[in-house]
């Protein structure tokens, strides 16, 4: 099996804006995620893809690889279904299963990853997701909900509470899927429970695409706020990273 990990990585973030460059313990938080993703076991080659030049240059600096994207992508996905294409494109191989890390956890756990792709033994599978249980302020809009089925599949996603008599789980945004799957989701228009939610995995269901859900104990502390920001570095700082 061969495995790319895509890390799409941008500037602009309406609760912290350049926040994927931000120090932490003297380096920039995406070279915190590329060092992270580069742990993960089974994973043959690790891409970040950006629309900003800044973003490149620290990248490549580290001996990363950084790849120039458009600007006008509406998701992380397309971002990384447009790293796929031109990587194929350019005679590259094709990878069997693409696994998509978000910019902003520089604490990612690399078995939640390696947990994902394993996931892709079983043939039915094309995407793959985790949630972990639900904590305090489960109705806030920023938390995504998940139900599953009794094998373990996404039944829906929402930002909004899921009566389902406390079965659902909080949604961590930790993809991997089939290039098949990925060039299913580019080829296809929003659905309009994508549009209403705005959550773009509900592309895949409402194509009738099977998103198995790995189950964790508890999420990768990610930065969303500046309070996030001052959490993962006293995390750093006191060696309670994972």
């Amino acid at each position: 099996m061969n495995v790319l990990a895509v890390i799409p990585a941008r500037l602009s973030s309406h609760r912290l804006p350049g926040k994927v460059l931000l120090p932490l313990a003297g380096r920039p938080m995406i070279l915190h995620v590329l060092d992270r993703t580069r742990r993960v076991r089974g994973v043959d080659r690790v891409i970040v893809a950006t629309d900003e030049p800044a973003i490149q240059a620290v990248v490549e600096a580290a001996g990363g690889e950084c790849w120039i994207t458009r600007p006008d992508h509406a998701s992380g996905t397309d971002r990384v279904c447009e790293v796929v294409t031109r990587l194929v494109a350019q005679g590259g191989t094709e990878p069997s299963v693409v696994v998509d890390v978000q910019g902003d956890e520089p604490l990612l756990d690399p078995a939640h990853v390696e947990a994902l792709i394993a996931t892709f033994a079983d043939p039915g599978v094309s995407v793959a997701t985790v949630a972990a249980p639900l904590g305090p302020g489960d109705d806030d809009p920023a938390v995504v909900k998940v139900v599953v089925d009794q094998a373990g599949d996404a039944l829906y996603f929402s930002r909004s509470r899921i009566p389902s008599a406390g079965a659902a789980l909080q949604h961590i945004g930790l993809y991997a899927f089939r290039t098949s799957a990925l060039a299913d989701f580019a080829a296809r228009s929003r659905g309009p429970l994508e549009a209403a939610e705005r959550l773009e995995q509900l592309r895949f269901l409402e194509y009738g695409h099977t998103v198995r859900v790995v189950q964790v104990a508890e999420p990768s502390p990610s930065v969303d706020t500046p309070s996030d920001l001052e959490r993962v570095r006293s995390l750093i700082a006191s060696g309670e990273s994972p």
